[in-house]
C-alpha cells in the first residue's frame, strides 16, 4: 500500500471507530442492500486500489447510496443517511 493509501486507510479506520458509532444513522446503502458501508467499501477499495484509482469507484459508491437514501426515504425506515449529517431517529415499521 502506498503512503498516500495508508494515510487514507488510517483516516477512514479512525472514523469508523470513532464518528460513526455516534452519529445517530446508518449507511443508506448497507440498510437497503445488506451489505457493507460506503466507509468500509472505500476503505477496501483504497486498500486494493490506491487513492488515485478509488476515486471513480468511490464517487459511484456515493451516487448508489444517495440513489438507496431515496429509496429508503420512500419506506417506512428512517434513521439512514447518505453523504451528509441528517440525524434522524432510528426505527423499523412495525416497533415503537
Amino acid at each position: 500500500m502506498t503512503r498516500a493509501a495508508s494515510v487514507v486507510d488510517r483516516l477512514i479506520a479512525t472514523y469508523q471507530r470513532t464518528i460513526s458509532p455516534r452519529k445517530g444513522w446508518s449507511c443508506a446503502h448497507r440498510v437497503a442492500h445488506g451489505d457493507a458501508s460506503c466507509s468500509a467499501a472505500v476503505r477496501g477499495l483504497v486498500r486494493q486500489r490506491g487513492v488515485v484509482r478509488s476515486v471513480v469507484p468511490t464517487v459511484a459508491r456515493f451516487v448508489a447510496c444517495y440513489r438507496a437514501a431515496l429509496l429508503l426515504a420512500q419506506t417506512d425506515v428512517s434513521g439512514v443517511c447518505c453523504c451528509g449529517g441528517i440525524p434522524i431517529p432510528f426505527r423499523f415499521p412495525g416497533r415503537r
